[in-house]
Order: structure tokens, then C-alpha cells, then sequence
């Protein structure tokens, strides 16, 4: 093994990689741009039939009666919170504790819109009926994230997601979606991407993550929402001259790959499974309910990386480019299947697991 070649390093030079479509380069656009003649009309300013077109197709995807496309997710997820607290005249919304806008944004909901969040449930477990009945604070809205990324990507069983749909509809409470990663719970759900999205009054999808596009986020919801959103886009310094780059690369890898989220759902039960069939390893969820999983491992970073880069140049298998302490004892990864995954020989990934679990035993 070499002595001074970091985890990132290693896995760098691995032939097969676990996780991901591909490297995020310049490739990635010009693929996208292959059919695309160069008389095709920029958007303007969000107009144009570049944009209207997509958003059209989007809105239709999730059952709304309209959509609006963001350059980025952030800023549409904090535009559609504010537009629910000014019309109920109330700044407070609950979302969980390990939620984007308040682990990753920089305090954005509280400094530019001055709104208070509640956050419901312990870190470490799926928001529930309970939690919002026991809520001892009126709110204009509860932000729910399907999956829960942070814990793994967790999800709730569908008859608790209605019951909670059902009790805000009762007391006034606007459900909004985090739904960056909604395509890719559906194979578990069993359900089209619009019976998910008409249980809440708002909804964001991503069009990074497992569809693998430039970047890029959709808002969708009724016609009035839509259209005060936009005037919030524009406050926002959302409305650039043109977004056709991230339009049209959302559109190409979308039609790609949103039908293969049930091909990357199974891969990831596939191998989740090879995961905790190692010593010291385990999965969160045990079984994934997406294409995405955290793995944990029950020794430190320092202690699992050195083994980690051994078996990557062993066997040419890349399982991580990276670790996070979960504890001072244990560290994780996330995984997120792409297209990579079914490139890997089976005869290779076999080998690969197999050297990893004798030498995690052997750390014992």
C-alpha cells in the first residue's frame, strides 16, 4: 500500500467506482448538447419556449397546476417557505433538525426572510403524526424531505405520509416537499411521481442528483404561488439572461435516467446487501428504500481508510472517495447508485468485498 496516497487519491485511480453516473466534466454538457441544433432560441429572462416548455413537462410530472425552474434548489425552497408565511401572516415553519435549509444554507431563512423554523423530531429519526400534533406552536408550514438524507435516506411508510397530509389540510398547516430526490423513492413507494406530490401544496425537485444534469431546480404548485414565486425569483437574482445550459441538460439526463430509478433502487438493495455482510459494517437504512444509503463503519477514519486504500489497489474497486466521523469511534459514507454500478464484473465486486471483510476482521 502506498504510504502518503490519501483515500481520495486511491479511489481516483480506481477502475470501478460503486457510485454516481460518471465524472461531473465538461462531457456531461456536451452529451446533453449532441441533439440540440444551434438555431434553438435562448431563453430570456424565463421566458421563452426553452424554459415554458420544460416547465410545462415538469408541472405535468408532478401533477400541479404549474412549475417554475430555479437555478438552484436553495433558493427555491426558501422563496416557496416565505411565500407560505406571508399569506398566513405568520414566520414559523417545521422541518427536521437535520433539514438542508438548516444544516446547509447558512442560516439563509433566518437572516434574508426572518423566519423562525421548529424543528420536530430527534436527529436521528423520521418526522411522525405525533410530532406534528404535539406541536405547541402555530406554523404557516411543514417542510417534509423525502428521503431523509441525513439519516440515510430514510422514508415514511405512505399511509403515515397521508395521515400527516390529511392533518394539515385539517388545521391550515401547507405541507410543502423537499423532493430533490423525489424520482428516486418512487420505485419503493410504488407510486407516480404526481400521487406523492398531491399530498403536499408545493413541491421541489432536483435536477443534479440522480437525474445528473448541470444543475438546477423545479417549484411547482398552484397557479398563484407559481406566479409570486417568480416575482421572489427575481428578488432573488434568480432570473439570469438565460438558463438554457441547465435547461436543456435537465431535460436530456431527466428522459436518461428517470426511468431507471427502479434499476438503481435494486442495485442499491444488491449492494447494501454486501455491505453488512462485512465485519463491522453496517447500512442505514438496513435495507435502502432509494438508490442511497449511508454506510457505517465501527472503527475510526483513521483506521478504516488505510485498509480502504489497500483494497482499492488490490482489486481496482472503488467504494468511497471519502469518510465522515460519525462519532469518535465510527465513521460513515454515503452511497448514491448511478450508472456506474452496473459496469462493475460482478467477479470484481465479489473480490473486492471479500478482501474487505478479511481485513476488517482482522483490525479486531
Amino acid at each position: 500500500m502506498s504510504e502518503h496516497k490519501s483515500l481520495l487519491e486511491a479511489f481516483n485511480q480506481t477502475t470501478y467506482k460503486l457510485g454516481g453516473h460518471g465524472p461531473r466534466n465538461v462531457q456531461v454538457l456536451k452529451e446533453a448538447f449532441e441533439g440540440t441544433g444551434g438555431e434553438l432560441e435562448s431563453d430570456m429572462y424565463g421566458k421563452g419556449k426553452v424554459i415554458e416548455d420544460f416547465e410545462r413537462k415538469m408541472a405535468q410530472l408532478l401533477g400541479k397546476e404549474t412549475a417554475v425552474f430555479f437555478p438552484s434548489g436553495t433558493m427555491a425552497q426558501q422563496i416557496a417557505l416565505r411565500i407560505w408565511c406571508d399569506g398566513k401572516g405568520l414566520p414559523k415553519v417545521a422541518y427536521h433538525p437535520l433539514c438542508h435549509l438548516e444544516i446547509h444554507e447558512e442560516d439563509g431563512l433566518k437572516k434574508l426572510h426572518h423566519i423562525e423554523p421548529i424543528l420536530l423530531a430527534d436527529k436521528d429519526r423520521l418526522i411522525t403524526l405525533e410530532d406534528v400534533r404535539k406541536l405547541k406552536e402555530d406554523i404557516a408550514c411543514l417542510l417534509l424531505e423525502l428521503p431523509q438524507r441525513e439519516i440515510g435516506g430514510q422514508l415514511p411508510d405512505y399511509e403515515e405520509l397521508e395521515a400527516i397530509s390529511a392533518y394539515c389540510r385539517k388545521q391550515g398547516i401547507k405541507l410543502h416537499l423537499d423532493g430533490a430526490r423525489l424520482l428516486e423513492v418512487l420505485p419503493y413507494y410504488q407510486k407516480s411521481a404526481a400521487e406523492v406530490c398531491s399530498l403536499f401544496d408545493s413541491v421541489y425537485i432536483s435536477f443534479y442528483k440522480g437525474v445528473g444534469g448541470i444543475a438546477g431546480a423545479v417549484l411547482a404548485g398552484e397557479g398563484a404561488f407559481i406566479q409570486e414565486s417568480k416575482v421572489w425569483k427575481r428578488r432573488h437574482g434568480g432570473d439570469l439572461i438565460s438558463l438554457y445550459p441547465y435547461i436543456l441538460s435537465a431535460d436530456y439526463y431527466f428522459d436518461q435516467r428517470a426511468d431507471k430509478m427502479g434499476k438503481y433502487y435494486e442495485e442499491a438493495k444488491e449492494l447494501a446487501g454486501l455491505y453488512n455482510e462485512c465485519h463491522g459494517v453496517i447500512t442505514r437504512p438496513a435495507e435502502p428504500v432509494s438508490n442511497m444509503f449511508h454506510v457505517h463503519f465501527d472503527v475510526s477514519k483513521e483506521k478504516i481508510e488505510p485498509v480502504l486504500i489497500d483494497v482499492y489497489e488490490q482489486t481496482g474497486v472503488g467504494f468511497t472517495s471519502y469518510l465522515s466521523d460519525y462519532d469518535e469511534q465510527t465513521c460513515k459514507f454515503e452511497v448514491s447508485i448511478g450508472d456506474r454500478y452496473a459496469t462493475v464484473p460482478k467477479e470484481k465486486l465479489k473480490q473486492a468485498f471479500q478482501l474487505l471483510s478479511e481485513k476488517l476482521e482482522k483490525l479486531k
